[in-house]
């Protein structure tokens, strides 16, 4: 993807037009998902108040694509994530997620290479799988002696499946 040297701003008005102000033009949300694959960086302001709503309109972009049947977000994920919302969870969720991603993009190619396109979906549902222990080994739970116990060892079997993982990246990337 080749990337433009600034970032555009976008200004979102009260009638949910969009307007870009580097091309003085108004767009739609399909023009700014193509912005995105083309590796082009903007930030989407409310046009009364100046504030950054960048990421309630990438929402609805995904919420777009989804209902036009691109669907990449499996119902499992979806439920554990509304899940985290509240969640003591909820604040390494991003950083999680983000970390995720980087890797997947760095070894995307990579992987498609040398074991074919199933493996990065085999992948990605061990990932969530791992998610979705983590995030239940750090639910807090009533009994509180008898489950650390429970959860230091779902966080060790956790740990030994990433190392495993890791080490499989690590071939990859050789």
């Amino acid at each position: 993807m080749a990337k433009s040297s600034g970032k555009a701003t976008i200004k979102k008005y009260a009638n949910r037009r969009l307007y870009d102000t580097e091309s003085s033009t108004y767009i739609t949300l399909d023009k700014l998902a193509d912005m995105i694959r083309e590796g082009r960086e903007f930030e989407v302001v409310d046009a009364k108040t100046g504030e950054d709503i960048t990421r309630h309109v990438l929402t609805q972009i995904i919420v777009d694509e989804e209902a036009r049947g691109s669907t990449m977000l499996p119902v499992n994920f979806l439920r554990q994530l509304i899940g985290l919302y509240g969640n003591s969870m909820q604040g390494m969720v991003p950083q999680y997620l983000e970390a995720a991603m980087e890797a997947f993009q760095r070894n995307q190619t990579v992987m498609r290479d040398a074991l074919g396109g199933n493996v990065l979906a085999d992948l990605a549902k061990k990932n969530m799988e791992i998610f979705g222990e983590a995030s239940r080994a750090f639910t807090p739970k009533p009994k509180a002696e008898a489950d650390k116990k429970l959860r230091d060892a779902e966080v060790e079997k956790l740990r030994a499946e990433l190392a495993e993982l890791q080490a499989k990246v690590d071939r990859l990337d050789r």
